[in-house]
């Protein structure tokens, strides 16, 4: 285990992992899907369906949400009970099979304290995130690892109030852990109790009445929202329209801070629209700032599930895709789909939209999901699982030479994840490549694992993480890690991207498994040489080599020194000398050294 560093805006802090503390396997629970005790309001049983060669004659939209949905409403018997109930299975699950969705009908809660686990996500059905009013506690802790939050991954809250008990409540993640549409009547304490190890994390669309604190989080992005103060930063901390950020001050303090994001469109949710649920999509925003909901309620469309394909366990691909052909949009229940044939989306303005982190594992090579290059298609709320069978790409948006334009009505990819190995060995040659233009990428974390079952050099292969040919296409809030070559390589003019955290792989055997021609190793982010214009802002780039620490690379971001390529506040560190850096981009930046994880950085380039 490296040293890690200390929290420079807190001497009083505990020590900091400089990222997660080992690559070590973490057992999982594995959870069933049988209903627990109080949660009886959506438990209606459901018909899997069939395997076969041919789907039924038409697919049915609306129905029950299935046994992994509990809603509870005011009125429920055993709250608590039943949120313990959850997290006791969950709580150390890294790798485990459960999936559950929580989800409250407006009204008033008291005296709750919603501890969440892997692959949980915590909800209001109301239109806004004042119509559910909970006085206690969503809390994410770390007393499963030791008060070490790195690995607090896959867990989700979203679209409610929160009056916390001791006035700050506690969401210390790490990555794919998004907290969107949460109103915090008090304060947010994004660190494990006792401020240990934390690197996270994502805020959208939320208003936090109090200030939010850090303390050990070395990365952190936040987009469009109302918070009373930031207390301190690690390494990096990016805003982007922001009502009460700090000021611009990289890289002392560690704040990279737009006034505004340049387009945004908020992820749709699950609410009930008179009693009846509905899918609420939200509208396009351009140079956005605050929440979407300050002026009551967000703008958008509501779109009656009847128009939605129910997904759950059993379901098969060619049912899936039949229902797209219909006209329907899908909504996936928690749980675990092996499809055999890559689901696709053809229709402007589908909406493909999960809830409790179904995971989707692509079975014989096939690629899981991919888009035609149509408008409006929304991506959000899904894990992309590789199977043992390599596949070429895991999502795909838009086909190769996809050429349309989409500016006034983009598809949005939002809490899509993607993972390489961890649950068991799997490959993919490329995780996600982005052709059609104006796409719009906000949060995903693209992992190939580095702990877990099935990890190897070669044993969960995954050469690229995002690769970007459309043009004009925004990421705001990317989080890509560990690939055996570019995490990151953008090919589309006029791409921009708002927050990027990276890890290199830990596990290149050597110097030699990682040239690149004459370079010595992958950069973290690459442009490639015909792009005339980019733009990113807070970016940052870590290396690790446990298994040859005297491997060096040239440097975490590469790019073509042109006019129209710029780079504001980038940084590379090396965690406790497990490698180095020769530069932070190309070669401008000082080189890393030693033993003492201190961020070499770059305000602007060129």
């Amino acid at each position: 285990m490296q040293q890690p560093p200390r929290d420079p805006a807190r001497q009083d802090a505990s020590p900091q992992l400089s990222r997660r503390a080992f690559a070590g396997a973490v057992a999982g629970a594995v959870i069933g899907s049988a209903l627990l005790p109080a949660a009886t309001a959506n438990a209606a049983p459901h018909k899997r369906a069939k395997h076969g060669k041919k789907a039924a004659a038409a697919v049915a939209g609306g129905g029950d949400l299935g046994p992994n949905v509990i809603v509870f409403d005011p009125s429920t018997q055993g709250i608590q009970s039943t949120l313990d109930s959850v997290f006791s299975k969950q709580e150390s699950a890294q790798f485990g099979t459960g999936r559950y969705a929580l989800l409250f009908k407006p009204g008033t809660y008291n005296g709750l304290n919603a501890q969440l686990g892997f692959y949980t996500s915590i909800a209001g059905l109301g239109r806004n995130p004042d119509d559910v009013q909970i006085n206690g506690d969503v809390t994410v802790d770390a007393g499963w690892f030791n008060g070490n939050a790195t690995q607090n991954f896959w867990r989700s809250a979203e679209n409610m109030a929160l009056t916390p008990v001791s006035g700050t409540d506690r969401w210390a993640v790490a990555q794919a852990a998004p907290f969107r549409r949460m109103h915090i009547k008090g304060g947010l304490n994004l660190a494990p109790n006792g401020y240990g190890w934390a690197s996270g994390g994502y805020i959208a669309d939320s208003r936090v009445d109090g200030t939010i604190s850090p303390y050990s989080q070395q990365q952190w992005y936040t987009r469009e929202s109302q918070i009373g103060g930031w207390g301190n930063g690690v390494w990096n901390m990016v805003f982007s329209g922001v009502v009460g950020a700090p000021a611009q001050g990289f890289p002392n303090p560690v704040y990279t801070t737009l006034d505004t994001t340049p387009v945004s469109r908020e992820k749709p949710y699950l609410y009930l629209d008179g009693g009846d649920y509905a899918v609420f999509v939200p509208s396009l925003r351009t140079n956005a700032r605050g929440v979407s909901w300050a002026n009551g309620s967000t703008p958008g469309t509501s779109v009656p599930l009847s128009q939605f394909y129910v997904v759950k366990e059993g379901a098969t691909a060619a049912t899936i895709n039949q229902a797209l052909s219909q006209g329907l949009n899908l909504l996936f229940t928690p749980g675990i789909y092996h499809v055999d044939q890559t689901i696709n989306v053809t229709r402007a303005n589908t909406v493909v939209l999960g809830i409790g982190y179904p995971t989707i594992i692509p079975d014989n090579g096939v690629t899981a999901l991919q888009t035609a290059d149509v408008d409006g298609i929304r991506l959000a709320g899904l894990l992309l699982d590789a199977g043992t069978t390599n596949s070429p790409y895991l999502l795909r948006v838009g086909p190769s030479g996809a050429s349309a334009g989409h500016g006034s009505n983009p598809t949005t990819v939002q809490d899509v994840f993607v993972r390489i190995g961890g649950a068991g060995a799997g490959k993919a040659t490329t995780s996600m490549e982005i052709n059609s233009h104006d796409t719009i990428i906000d949060h995903t974390w693209i992992w190939r694992a580095d702990h877990g079952a099935g990890v190897g050099w070669d044993t969960n292969r995954a050469d690229y993480g995002l690769r970007v040919n459309g043009a004009n296409v925004l990421a705001t809030g990317l989080f890509v890690e560990h690939f055996n070559k570019y995490c990151v390589e953008w090919s589309g003019n006029g791409g921009r991207t708002i927050f990027f955290q990276n890890e290199l792989a830990y596990d290149a055997p050597n110097q030699a498994a990682i040239q690149n021609g004459s370079t010595a190793g992958y950069a973290a982010y690459k442009v490639d040489d015909a792009v005339s214009t980019h733009e990113a802002w807070g970016l940052g780039s870590y290396c690790n080599f446990t298994s040859d620490p005297s491997i060096r690379v040239d440097h975490g971001f590469e790019a073509p020194q042109k006019p129209g390529v710029k780079f504001h506040d980038l940084l590379v560190i090396s965690l406790g000398g497990m490698g180095q850096y020769n530069h932070v981009i190309n070669s401008t930046g000082s080189g890393t050294s030693g033993t003492s994880t201190t961020p070499s950085n770059v305000v602007s380039y060129p």
